[in-house]
């Protein structure tokens, strides 16, 4: 793929970014778009697909969070990259290779990435919410909706609206800890260990400072 149309590309997609939760804006994208490279380089995939689909999968997140959720950004995403690649003068054939990573890229939506090009962005996608940047966004999110910034003996049972005591910590109890049994490839499997391990590391020496430990 022409770097040209890479540039153009990313130009038309800024606006969606903006005002996005920091946890999904147009860095976020761009750290997807490294490691989709890194993981699809790996796993023979088809890495001009994946730099289109890397800048387009949340196109429509803004919409999803501003809806409160009615809006599912997987579907609505597809509908707006149909339309600005076919305004770009993409070519029909990859931009359905495209909307079919973008269906699948989302977890509670039930599609199933099918094509290594869906299952490469699904992984990164995933990918980003652990690790150390992982703990960056899960601090970042908890405080955007108040919440303290840590408890130890956190309730992950509890399924209630967002308060105060969903922290960083509680958010990788409850949710975060799964993903590295989501991966579908093998170099995401690799790369989702060692982020989890390195979680596991930090929440553990955080809890021993906040005991007074260390």
């Amino acid at each position: 793929m022409e770097e040209e149309f890479f540039n153009k590309l990313r130009e038309k997609v800024l606006p969606y970014f903006e005002g996005t939760n920091p946890c999904h804006d147009i860095c976020h994208a761009d750290r997807v778009l490294s490691l989709v490279l890194a993981i699809g380089g790996k796993e023979g995939a088809d890495l001009e697909i994946l730099k289109v689909v890397a800048l387009l999968h949340d196109v429509a997140r803004k919409e999803q969070d501003e809806s409160r959720g009615k809006i599912c950004h997987a579907e609505r995403g597809s509908e707006l990259a149909w339309g600005i690649l076919r305004e770009l003068g993409y070519p029909e054939d990859k931009i359905e290779k495209v909307i079919h990573c973008i269906e699948a890229h989302r977890s509670r939506k039930g599609d199933v990435p099918e094509s290594i090009e869906a299952k490469v962005l699904y992984d990164a996608d995933k990918l980003d919410s652990i690790g150390a940047i992982g703990i960056g966004r899960a601090f970042s999110f908890s405080g955007s909706i108040g919440s303290v910034v840590h408890i130890s003996d956190v309730d992950v049972n509890d399924n209630g609206e967002y308060g105060r005591e969903d922290c960083a910590y509680r958010e990788f109890l409850a949710k975060l800890v799964q993903v590295k049994y989501k991966m579908f490839t093998d170099e995401g499997k690799k790369i989702a260990g060692k982020r989890y391990d390195f979680m596991v590391e930090f929440f553990d020496r955080l809890n021993r400072e906040i005991k007074g430990e260390l």
